[in-house]
């Protein structure tokens, strides 16, 4: 029942409120697995990448999402799972250990992981440098990597504003980008960093975002909280 409301109401809603321009939907192989590393300008991004890609995808979110009590708790675990959320507790030292572990399940399953490898919101509208987890998860599972662009969502979804607003909303698909040829060399912290920068590099020519050779610091406010 979740998936029949998500798929045939809260979708077809989405699509009609903010009718999202999408480009190179079909560059994403409909099968195998297959990793969508994309920039981050807002909390909605989460929303608008399964809604107009041609397959499930496979995003992280925090376990206590899936563990409240009474029927608001259970509603909440099914309605995450329907859309594709995979738990992971973020809350201890071990939490991007945990969160690759789960990308690794989903991709070695066959299935569509989406992942962030600035690792938090841009607040400040620049692409910001790479983490190697997506290059550790393209060579341990031999997924291709699609490069994927968000334009507008930033507006839609403002840093502070808790509800979200009608604005024009792109989303671009690049071309997929497969690492076969570093096969056997995962453990290579400069082979990781080789991958994710040729990552990075597809993202800002997509997006066309000024790039930034520098993490993005978390607030310390919880201000990029995703």
């Amino acid at each position: 029942m979740v998936q029949f409301l998500i798929k045939y109401v809260l979708a077809p809603l989405l699509r009609l409120l903010w009718r999202p321009r999408v480009l190179g939907a079909d560059r994403v192989p409909v099968t195998g697995p297959v990793i969508l590393a994309a920039n981050h300008r807002a909390a909605v991004d989460t929303a608008f990448i399964p809604l107009v890609t041609p397959r499930p995808v496979a995003f992280l979110g925090k376990a206590e999402y899936f563990t409240g009590r009474g029927v608001k708790g259970r509603l909440m675990a099914r309605f995450l799972t329907a859309l594709g959320y995979v738990p992971v507790d973020r809350g201890n030292v071990k939490a991007g250990l945990a969160a690759l572990d789960a990308g690794r399940t989903v991709l070695r399953a066959g299935g569509a992981f989406g992942i962030y490898p600035e690792g938090t919101r841009s607040l400040d509208g620049r692409l910001h440098r790479g983490h190697t987890g997506v290059a550790s998860l393209a060579l341990s599972t031999g997924a291709v990597v699609v490069p994927v662009a968000l334009t507008g969502t930033e507006r839609v979804q403002p840093v502070g504003r808790r509800f979200p607003r009608i604005a024009p909303v792109q989303v671009r698909f690049g071309t997929p980008l497969e690492f076969s040829r570093y096969e056997g060399l995962e453990g290579s912290p400069a082979i990781r960093r080789a991958v994710t920068d040729e990552i990075m590099d597809a993202i800002a020519e997509l997006s066309g975002q000024v790039y930034v050779d520098s993490y993005h610091r978390r607030p310390t406010d919880g201000r990029a909280a995703a």
